[in-house]
């Protein structure tokens, strides 16, 4: 079979819809429409004369067909891909585009501060952030890189700290402790109104404290079950309970009154943020002048390296 431009496209479309399973994930990583995909997936099959893809209207899984050719073809693609973004060293202004999968909070605390120097610094890069509390596969989601809180981050992937550790205080309303009185041990948190956490893999996160050495862990009571700090801040200021957050979430608001933190001695230090990739391939010239600045900026204080 003789090699041309449209096969080269489609062999590109090919390894996005296999690495994504999904039309929509890989057009949305393609910027073509899921119609485009199919059509150019059914002409490719149609010039190879195998079937690549099982097709139903629930999924979309490779046939062993498939399976060797993406297996023959990835390789190969990533090469030209490392060989394409080695080119940036000699531009002027670097160019590209990188994608993000980050937690609600290193959106709040390290990109909304980051972003605004970054892409006056870089206007020629691209950034695509998807931010999410789930626990997600960020490669097969077509993500360059993920950032999430060190402990989380998967074994397989190379990681690289982006701030030092991070306080996580309980806070409330003055108002709220004016009616239900201030905690001043843990275990008084069970006759209090909290916002349990529901975390990335569904779980209910019970609430840690240490002091002098000891350590607890404290399932809260509550009505309530939240996974974004945004709507449990709203909560907190009317009053509807306390909550459990990172300490700069909350700063602003402690600082004006508007919110007071209570049980400060028994305030735990958590690992900070920690952004992640695959190894196998080189780093984008984009995420690591990212990398770099956000380690420039350090905008939730000096940290050390690692």
């Amino acid at each position: 079979m003789r090699i041309n431009r449209t096969d080269f496209a489609d062999f590109a479309y090919f390894l996005a819809l296999a690495k994504h399973r999904s039309f929509r994930r890989a057009g949305l990583e393609l910027g073509v429409s899921a119609s485009a995909l199919s059509h150019s997936l059914k002409a490719l099959e149609a010039r190879l004369g195998v079937r690549l893809f099982n097709r139903t209207s629930r999924s979309v899984t490779l046939t062993s067909a498939g399976e060797e050719l993406q297996a023959a073809l990835a390789a190969p693609f990533d090469a030209i891909g490392t060989a394409i973004e080695a080119l940036n060293r000699y531009r002027d202004e670097p160019t590209g585009r990188i994608r993000l999968n980050v937690l609600e909070h290193a959106s709040s605390l390290l990109l909304a501060l980051v972003l605004p120097v970054f892409v006056e610094r870089y206007p020629g890069i691209e950034i695509d952030v998807a931010v999410s509390n789930h626990l997600i596969d960020v490669v097969a989601q077509g993500a360059d890189a993920g950032i999430r809180y060190g402990g989380t981050v998967p074994e397989d992937m190379v990681a690289q700290r982006l701030s030092g550790e991070i306080c996580w205080v309980v806070v409330g309303s003055p108002a709220y402790f004016d009616r239900h009185g201030v905690p001043s041990h843990p275990s008084d948190l069970h006759a209090h109104r909290c916002l349990r956490i529901r975390l990335g893999d569904d779980s209910i996160y019970h609430w840690e404290f240490e002091k002098d050495g000891e350590e607890v862990a404290v399932d809260v009571p509550g009505a309530i079950t939240i996974d974004e700090t945004q709507f449990a801040l709203a909560l907190v200021q009317a009053g509807a309970a306390v909550a459990y957050l990172p300490q700069p979430c909350a700063a602003p608001l402690i600082s004006r009154g508007v919110l007071r933190s209570v049980l400060d001695d028994w305030a735990p230090m958590g690992p900070g943020f920690h952004i992640y990739y695959p190894g196998r391939r080189q780093l984008p010239t984009g995420l690591r002048l990212l990398i770099d600045l956000i380690r420039e900026m350090q905008p939730l204080g000096p940290y050390g390296s690692g």
